[in-house]
């Protein structure tokens, strides 16, 4: 495993890679880090993929964008397309969850001619329509005060959307992991979950899209997901029983689910 700093869109990132082989880049949900990956980097290296873990700018170890967090997935898109370019990954596979699966879906969209492929986890690339979710009320919880309880929140609301297959254990662990992050960020990234929108340009993605969903995943309509999946040329679409929100968190063995995944979109991609 080797852990890099490398300075992308004007700002520090930090970057874990392991392995050698077809790149695969790897990317986080809202708030988080790459730290959700820990249970599969390795996994996946070993398969025999060069695995590209980023924290996103303000995340984790990365330092904070220039210009404040990011409430606009495209800038994300911007900020892989030049990782991608900087680490000199050819023909990388994308793979995200939430935030990350719509950055995923927004990359194949920007340059899926330069993509071996995406898997887009829990995300369907158009504007999210949970009523507990605006902008005006995200815009409330950046003032301190209407959002004291906000780690408890991150707790409670992870709880909520973790599938019903996972062990208690396990889900507990997710959730406390998972409140250690900034809440500003973390409520920027909503924001722009909320408002992105490329769903006008899925029919032209030019790259092999295999998205995914949890059917106990509280954020998402399964209906949203099947229509994204009928607007892609020949993407594929796959709903994981008793799975919720971060499938890479809660299955077990995710790295071999991935690796079917992706060996399916490598074949699609010749």
């Amino acid at each position: 495993m080797r852990a890099h700093d490398v300075r992308v869109a004007g700002s520090r990132a930090f970057v874990l890679e392991e392995g050698a082989g077809t790149p695969v880049l790897c990317l986080h949900t809202a708030g988080q880090s790459g730290v959700q990956w820990r249970d599969v980097q390795s996994e996946l290296a070993a398969l025999g993929y060069r695995v590209v873990v980023p924290d996103l700018p303000g995340h984790g170890r990365s330092e904070p964008a220039p210009h404040g967090p990011v409430r606009d997935l495209g800038d994300y898109a911007a900020w892989c397309e030049e990782l991608i370019d900087v680490l000199g990954m050819e023909r990388p596979f994308v793979v995200g969850c939430s935030i990350g699966g719509a950055i995923s879906l927004q990359l194949a969209v920007r340059r899926g001619d330069r993509l071996a492929g995406a898997v887009a986890m829990a995300a369907h690339g158009g504007t999210d329509r949970d009523p507990m979710l605006s902008v005006r009320g995200l815009e409330r919880e950046l003032v301190d005060a209407a959002a004291p309880s906000r780690a408890d929140r991150t707790y409670h609301g992870t709880l909520a959307v973790v599938g019903a297959n996972v062990a208690p254990e396990r889900a507990e662990l997710i959730a406390r992991m998972h409140r250690r992050e900034d809440p500003e960020v973390t409520t920027s990234d909503l924001i722009g979950w909320v408002t992105h929108d490329v769903r006008s340009g899925l029919p032209g993605v030019r790259c092999p899209v295999h998205l995914v969903a949890g059917t106990d995943d509280l954020w998402l309509r399964p209906a949203d997901v099947r229509h994204a999946a009928g607007l892609i040329p020949d993407a594929r679409c796959t709903f994981l029983e008793g799975v919720g929100h971060y499938p890479m968190e809660e299955l077990p063995g995710f790295a071999a689910t991935l690796h079917g995944w992706l060996t399916d979109l490598a074949r699609r991609s010749r």
